[in-house]
């Protein structure tokens, strides 16, 4: 099948959050609306994520986006109109060091100046919304009701068909090989496309989409792991998306069992996607630490997928004349993939962004004169 020979705006990754900017797009009145993805939608890290929502943040920008987009997740049902399985059961933080404790004291004032109802906890109230956890050197939490988790898969199963409904052309198995923004026109494995404007959203990838415009994305691809337990028959009735913010293991319910991961710091970057056994030591050790009954538990399954780092971990969200960009999310793409397609909808039409993300520009890593990339992130 052959590409439609043109299209207002060329949405390039079909992920959570192409699948979003696609919606969003369409939805506005945007006609000629054309997403390629050269897999199947979804199928690249938003495939592989966590599902955690949530706008427990250090900045106002994070928290606003997340904020924002879970609004849209509570609204999911009627718009875009499809079930992902939410549960706000709440995220939790463990903190076991002075300094952290401190930071999320400041990060939870501003959370609450945003709206977040999130709060500081007593170790002991952690151990009663969590009790898997050992209380051993935690002095505090952070704890914040409305966050949870859902299903990546349905978002953006939802947002594919309402973008379809409302007009938008969603294509896989598409590659785009070459992007000329002078000439306005995308070339990819099935066709050249000309297009009035191109909007990258392709994750890990998109350091390479970048380049094909002339626009750079210092954006790098790093492995992270996931598994899952054997059913668990005691587990709990609700189990908090529970984080050990020291040691980065984390845990939720997933089915009759958890899902759980952890942060593998001798990760070399990479486009690794193959499931390694590696990292297990280390994440036993920070069970045996902060969850020791789940030691004795049984892994079913485990899967690797991408996170898509910047040099400040902050996203990249922007224009550049005719080409629009929405990447480097750092593994926060997902769960703020609602609120950044309102936001590449206003920029593409001209509008003040629901959301001001001036700061996440890639102007921000421009050189200096010493040649020292110069960051303004808030």
């Amino acid at each position: 099948m052959t590409v439609p020979s043109s299209a207002e705006v060329v949405v390039i990754g079909g992920g959570a959050i192409g699948a979003s900017v696609a919606f969003h797009l369409a939805e506005a009145g945007v006609r000629d609306v054309v997403l390629v993805e050269r897999d199947e939608l979804g199928s690249g890290s938003t495939c592989k994520a966590a599902g955690g929502v949530r706008a427990q943040f250090s900045d106002r920008i994070n928290i606003e986006l997340g904020a924002r987009s879970l609004r849209a997740f509570a609204d999911f049902g009627r718009r875009p109109g499809q079930e992902i399985d939410l549960h706000r059961v709440g995220y939790l933080f463990l903190l076991s060091t002075p300094d952290d404790v401190a930071s999320f004291e400041r990060d939870v004032r501003l959370q609450n100046e945003l709206g977040v109802t999130s709060r500081m906890i007593s170790v002991a109230e952690a151990k009663r919304l969590s009790p898997l956890i050992s209380t051993d050197g935690l002095l505090a939490a952070a704890w914040s009701p409305d966050d949870g988790h859902c299903t990546p898969e349905s978002v953006v199963l939802g947002y594919a068909r309402a973008a379809r409904r409302h007009g938008a052309t969603l294509l896989t198995g598409v590659t785009v090989t070459g992007i000329d923004m002078t000439a306005g026109i995308v070339s990819t494995s099935r066709g050249p496309i000309t297009a009035g404007a191109v909007v990258c959203a392709a994750g890990a990838w998109s350091a390479a989409i970048g380049e094909m415009a002339g626009v750079p994305l210092p954006v790098t691809p790093l492995r992270r792991q996931i598994v899952c337990t054997e059913p668990m028959p005691s587990l709990a009735g609700v189990v908090p998306f529970t984080i050990d913010f020291g040691s980065t293991f984390y845990f939720h319910r997933e089915g009759a069992g958890l899902l759980m991961g952890m942060s593998d710091p001798d990760q070399e970057p990479g486009f690794r996607l193959d499931y390694s056994e590696e990292w297990l030591p280390r994440f036993a050790a920070a069970v045996g630490v902060r969850a020791p009954e789940l030691a004795e538990v049984g892994l079913r399954n485990g899967w690797a997928g991408l996170y898509e780092v910047t040099p400040d971990h902050n996203a990249l969200i922007g224009r550049q004349d005719a080409f629009l960009y929405a990447t480097g999310f750092s593994g926060h793409g997902f769960l703020q993939a609602p609120a950044v397609g309102e936001v590449i909808r206003d920029l593409y039409l001209n509008r003040t962004p629901v959301i001001d993300v001036g700061p996440l520009t890639t102007t921000r890593f421009l050189a200096d004169a010493s040649g020292r990339p110069e960051s303004h992130i808030v």
